[in-house]
């Protein structure tokens, strides 16, 4: 039998538990634009991955300030790309334009480092 300090625990530890879940489930879930716009969804992914790792790199002193400012300009400027190209095609973008800005997040990706 569980004490009432053990039940406690066990009740708090269940439910974060299950909240964690919760929020698993919620972050994996698709907007109905990500759905509507899958190639468009992937690229702002991995723009906002590569601004994520930027930072993360910043914060371990791996690269300076200076170079992250940079770094963050030419992901700003392939999501404006992206967004040009959306506008110009009914909001979507064509798979050879997703490689085309895929391309370009991979130089950024290799000047970010590991």
């Amino acid at each position: 039998m569980f004490t009432h300090r053990g039940s406690s625990l066990w009740v708090a530890l269940t439910a974060g538990t299950l909240m964690s879940f919760g929020v698993a489930a919620s972050a994996q879930a698709e907007t109905r634009w990500e759905k509507a716009h899958p190639r468009r969804d992937q690229v702002n992914d991995r723009v906002e991955h590569q601004n994520a790792r930027i930072r993360q790199q910043v914060r371990e002193g791996e690269i300076s300030p200076q170079r992250a400012a940079a770094l963050h300009h030419q992901d700003h400027q392939i999501r404006r790309e992206e967004l040009l190209m959306a506008s110009r095609n009914g909001g979507h973008i064509t798979r050879q334009e997703q490689r085309v800005l895929n391309a370009q997040e991979n130089k950024i990706s290799r000047r970010i480092g590991r």
